[in-house]
């Protein structure tokens, strides 16, 4: 399994379990999703929560409220209402319906919409679950439905019964938090509901290599905020929060190491609320579908080098390994052992430039100038992108 499929965003999701980390390690460490995996008697969340929550009939109440940025207690009094426990439960006998408590994570109330409520939280969080369940900061367990999940962003979209829910957080701008800001994390670390730490922003544009499939080699880089606020295993899926309450991103993993402190991560919510919209109206992330299995040109022996027949200076691109019928690259006739060196007239070294470019760039719809090698001579395509297949 050397190479990947542009077509197909879910055939490599699955991972070995959710305690492993979804980020490449190689170069950063070990870095983990922040989701506590529970053993046998496992610590249930709610007892220590926040009680006298506000009831307001037929009313769902923002939790931004007008306070000074310098508020952080009266901040998360208005916002932790809208995070959650989400517990994972599995099957060890795939002959029983038995399940027993497999992991918790976070999540954050989003919207309401006809008495249901949407949560969102981490893919890795939800992973492999044969049932979910969110516990409210009053304690109170719903019965939870995966609506939808997206493994190369890692996010998940939970539905509830909204008649418990009386408040939703206030999804900020991303865009315009600074280094050096406030920012306040809200989870459930370890199981320990409502648990809130403070830090600040380090960096609001970080770029981190996402190893999918599991093989040693990137396959996407993945924006994220990177923050000292303490994100610990049972924090993934909680709200990265501004100091005026609004979340800024989602909690999603950290650095595993012990000579490393403060290092953790959060997706950028307005990286987020696109992939959201799309989870809730077909159940998974649409984007364009160019229709072809690839691998980075650097993967490829000094033997399969050998049979591209590519001139000496061409040293970066990405090995067609098989077409899909009838996909807008077989319409234009791309074929096996083509390789792409130039996605719109801009350069193409890799996989991950390769998707950066297609998935950030273009929308379904799009024409897409493709320029590759075939036996050593250079062609030129122009494609028509169509929207992901199952």
């Amino acid at each position: 399994m050397g190479y990947y499929d542009e077509t197909d965003m879910t055939r490599y999701e699955k991972r070995k379990g959710s305690k492993k980390g979804y980020f490449f390690t190689g170069l950063v460490g070990a870095v983990i999703g922040a989701v506590a995996v529970t053993a046998a008697g496992a610590y249930m969340p709610g007892d220590n929560t926040v009680q006298n929550i506000q009831k307001t009939e037929g009313t769902v109440v923002p939790v931004v409220q007008n306070m000074k940025a310098t508020d952080i207690a009266g901040m998360v009094e208005g916002a932790k209402d809208a995070v959650v426990s989400v517990m994972k439960y599995q099957s060890n006998d795939p002959f029983s319906n038995k399940t027993q408590a497999a992991g918790t994570g976070s999540g954050v109330i989003y919207k309401k919409v006809n008495n249901k409520a949407l949560i969102v939280t981490n893919n890795h969080v939800v992973e492999g679950a044969k049932e979910l369940e969110v516990v409210l900061s009053t304690g109170k367990k719903l019965e939870a439905k995966l609506v939808g999940t997206d493994s190369w962003l890692d996010l998940a979209v939970l539905e509830v019964d909204g008649s418990e829910i009386t408040k939703v957080a206030t999804l900020g701008d991303s865009d315009k938090i600074r280094a050096g800001e406030t920012a306040v994390a809200i989870g459930s670390p370890l199981g320990f509901a409502g648990t809130v730490t403070e830090g600040i922003i380090s960096s609001k544009d970080r770029e981190i290599p996402v190893d999918i499939n599991e093989d040693g080699n990137p396959d996407w880089q993945a924006q994220v905020i990177q923050t000292d606020a303490s994100i610990n295993p049972g924090n993934s899926g909680g709200a990265l929060l501004s100091a005026n309450g609004s979340v800024i991103g989602i909690n999603s993993s950290k650095i595993a190491q012990q000579e490393v402190e403060g290092i953790g991560f959060a997706i950028p919510v307005n990286v987020a609320k696109p992939v959201l919209e799309s989870i809730e109206k077909y159940g998974k992330v649409q984007r364009p579908f160019m229709g072809i299995q690839l691998r980075s040109l650097d993967e490829i022996s000094s033997y399969g080098l050998s049979q591209l027949n590519l001139p000496k200076n061409i040293n970066g691109g990405v090995v067609v390994m098989a077409v899909t019928p009838g996909s807008p690259a077989a319409k234009v006739e791309l074929k096996d052992l083509d390789v792409i060196v130039a996605l719109d007239g801009q350069p193409i070294s890799n996989a991950v430039q390769f998707r950066k470019h297609l998935y950030d760039k273009k929308k379904i719809g799009d024409s897409m100038k493709v320029e590759f090698y075939r036996a050593g001579q250079k062609q030129e395509k122009t494609i028509t992108l169509d929207v992901n297949a199952e």
